[in-house]
């Protein structure tokens, strides 16, 4: 499990380096903040439209059909406006969104060709695809949900309140006073749901790892009769995976309910208030005036379900983030030194001498290893598996570097060459094409 005491700033540093993916965006990213601003203005102005229009039914045999049929028609043509603005607003975001992950992947991929040998062997094949395209896909997800929801809510709870507080600041308060409890509500849930968010992509990846070396290795998990281990650890990680996505989703699932019963109670604050006003004011506050105050409670209401279900998204999408950033973050092969010369010519002389070298510290694999081969000869590497006839390859190729001695190839370092040079000298077939 991981650390919750770091989990706050690795989150913020994570968000940090997502906004700052976004940022090469910034004339598109102003656009679709216009556009919420216009879209939101716009579906503000249709309850006031509709209040109008309640207005003009007074009574039985009182009502201007001609006036109800002009706010009619202005509605029309508002929601159709709304509704343009929403679809250019959300291709728009969708734009946005795409690049971003377009740039990551990209990233990502190069960043592949740049690491050392040692990570790839330290690392399931499958847990490095499921960070590149999983990951990836669910930190799409939640940026789509930022940009479509986040901006649009934040707008829509700022203008709606000024227009309540501009109709009737006494019954703004109670909205104002309320409300909140959404988002207090919504925070204690994020912080349940992140650390089961980020157990989940991690699971996931170990998941999608054992399938991948499985399926490439079908042949050697028949040959050694392992069918049923391989089945009995998938199983185990199955488990805990739907263990951890049930957990996640059960928290995340609870949000919107319990913001829904809160903005009941707001609605139901806001009419038994606006009829008080009505009555008190003796129709100065009218019916259609009341129906607003209704109609904006909602909309004031709606933004707060809306971001406690982004934040919920925002906690899987930035775990997922962490791990795509973690990648990124890895350490690229050592350069080539800034002096190194070009293999030329070569003859094909190898000189291996007092050769030290180990994948981990604490197990010695090759202890002064030493070998010397004339241009034209054949030397035959023989041994058990794990006595290190590959790694020596690896070492003659610069796969991996000598911790200690030094291999020359006609008379030259190896580590004194460029990698691209050395390689091209040497012809390798590998066991599995």
């Amino acid at each position: 499990m991981p650390d919750a005491s770091k989990a706050p700033k690795t989150d913020r540093a994570t968000l940090g380096r997502v906004l700052t993916a976004v940022r090469r965006y910034q004339g598109l990213l102003m656009l679709s903040i216009a556009l919420a601003t216009a879209t939101v203005a716009l579906t503000l102005y249709v309850p006031i439209l509709i209040g109008q229009a309640i207005d003009h039914i007074v009574g039985p045999g009182k009502v201007d059909f001609a006036a109800i049929l002009s706010r009619l028609t202005l509605i029309a043509a508002v929601v159709g406006g709304t509704a343009l603005l929403q679809w250019l607003m959300n291709t728009v975001n969708n734009r946005v969104t795409f690049q971003v992950i377009r740039d990551m992947r990209a990233q990502a991929f190069a960043k592949i060709q740049e690491l050392p040998l040692a990570y790839l062997d330290a690392h399931p094949v499958g847990d490095v695809v499921s960070r590149v395209i999983a990951d990836v896909d669910q930190l799409a997800d939640g940026l789509l949900m930022g940009f479509t929801q986040l901006f649009t809510g934040s707008v829509t709870i700022v203008s709606t309140l000024a227009f309540l507080f501009a109709l009737q600041w006494k019954i703004a308060l109670v909205v104002l006073l309320v409300t909140p409890l959404s988002l207090f509500v919504a925070r204690l849930i994020a912080r349940k749901t992140h650390a089961m968010f980020r157990l989940q992509s991690e699971t996931r990846g170990e998941q999608t790892a054992l399938i991948d070396e499985m399926l490439t290795q079908q042949k050697v998990v028949k040959a050694f009769g392992q069918e049923q281990a391989v089945i009995d650890r998938f199983d185990e990680g199955n488990e805990r995976l739907a263990d951890a996505s049930l957990k996640a989703i059960f928290f995340s699932s609870i949000t919107f309910p319990t913001t829904r019963f809160i903005n009941a109670l707001v609605y139901a604050g806001v009419g038994l208030a606006g009829s008080l006003t009505a009555v008190a004011t003796g129709g100065v506050f009218s019916v259609g005036q009341l129906s607003v105050f209704l109609s904006y409670a909602t909309q004031f209401a709606k933004p707060f379900n809306e971001i406690s279900g982004v934040v919920t998204e925002l906690q899987n999408a930035l775990a997922c983030a962490a791990r795509v950033f973690a990648l990124l973050d890895e350490p690229s092969q050592t350069p080539d030194a800034p002096n190194a010369a070009a293999l030329a010519n070569v003859r094909g002389e190898v000189d291996a001498a007092h050769v030290r070298f180990s994948y981990e510290k604490d197990r010695e694999l090759i202890r002064d290893f030493s070998v010397h081969a004339q241009p034209g000869q054949r030397i035959a590497i023989v041994g058990p598996t794990g006595c290190g006839k590959t790694t020596l390859i690896n070492l003659l190729m610069r796969f991996y570097d000598v911790q200690g001695g030094e291999i020359r190839v006609d008379g030259h370092e190896t580590r004194a060459l460029t990698r691209q040079s050395l390689r091209s000298a040497f012809g390798m077939v590998l066991q599995d094409t």
